[in-house]
């Protein structure tokens, strides 16, 4: 079964006093591009994401987000001595220099100083982070699974819409095929009437010549070849429908082949009925081409 490269999970999460979010959203993309925003001080987090996408998600632009925020009770507050001593040596410089100006300042209390930024700290900050990176990677699985299920469901969606557009693509080989069986007897007649018009114009014209020219533009106007290979690359496109894993990348060159087939169909068509029907043949791979850009 085939997957899309669109898709988009969420999951939240909580271990002791901290909570999370995750969002995990990607998009078509050439090969596989994990772009991961995750908190740097959780040690070593994106260094063991980045595998365990890979081994998931083979193609698309990929982001992953965590938003990771702490319960304020969630720890003990501690006092900074460092921060202390350096807003206390602060203040008697401050101190100093009014009392230099002829200024008095009002005196500090304790509640003043515990105020300042960085005096007081939450407990845990340098706390070990390996049981919280434990969590949060136990929970990714199901972040994944998530996501995967909904690559699932929209490729579940493009394997219907393409085997549709391949249909078309037989329906119209088979007509081209009726097209081009019946033009055989016209273009009989058409190269009978030229070699005659020829000897009678061309004095000294060499008739095996001249035949052997006219033969030459008759195997150049057949389309044998080109509808046999649409027919293989019909059954090419089935077979890796079918097939598990990734196909996106063989699926997007066989567009390629499929669209040399309808251009070489069209310019030895020669007649206009087949002509059309060669130009439906590439609006039809067009527009399977811009689906298979979003198959993985």
């Amino acid at each position: 079964m085939i997957h899309s490269m669109t898709g988009f999970a969420s999951l939240r999460g909580e271990f002791g006093p901290h909570s999370w979010a995750w969002e995990l959203r990607s998009v078509n993309a050439k090969g596989l591009d994990l772009r991961l925003r995750v908190p740097d001080w959780i040690e070593g987090l994106e260094q063991k994401l980045r595998p365990i996408l890979g081994a998931t998600i083979k193609r698309g632009s990929v982001t992953l987000s965590l938003r990771i925020t702490r319960e304020e009770g969630g720890g003990e507050l501690n006092l900074n001595t460092t921060a202390l001593e350096r807003v206390l040596s602060m203040a008697q410089e401050a101190e100093a220099t009014a009392h230099r100006n002829g200024l008095t300042l009002a005196p500090m209390t304790a509640a003043d100083l515990l105020s300042i930024r960085g005096v007081v700290e939450q407990g845990g900050s340098d706390d070990d982070t390996g049981p919280l990176a434990a969590e949060l990677l136990a929970q990714l699985s199901t972040l994944l699974g998530a996501f995967n299920d909904m690559r699932g469901r929209e490729g579940e969606a493009l394997d219907t819409v393409l085997r549709a557009q391949i249909a078309e693509i037989a329906r119209l080989t088979d007509q081209a095929a009726t097209l081009a069986e019946a033009r055989k007897s016209d273009m009989a007649a058409s190269l009978a009437a030229n070699l005659a018009k020829v000897l009678d114009t061309a004095d000294g014209a060499d008739p095996d010549r001249v035949a052997q020219e006219l033969a030459m533009l008759a195997v150049k106007s057949d389309v044998t070849e080109e509808l046999d290979r649409l027919r293989a690359h019909i059954a090419a496109a089935l077979d890796l429908l079918d097939a598990d894993g990734p196909v996106g990348r063989k699926l997007d060159f066989l567009m390629q082949e499929f669209n040399r087939e309808a251009n070489t169909l069209c310019s030895k068509s020669q007649s206009t009925a087949l002509t059309q029907v060669g130009l439906d043949l590439k609006a039809v791979i067009d527009q399977m081409r811009e689906q298979v850009q979003n198959v993985e």
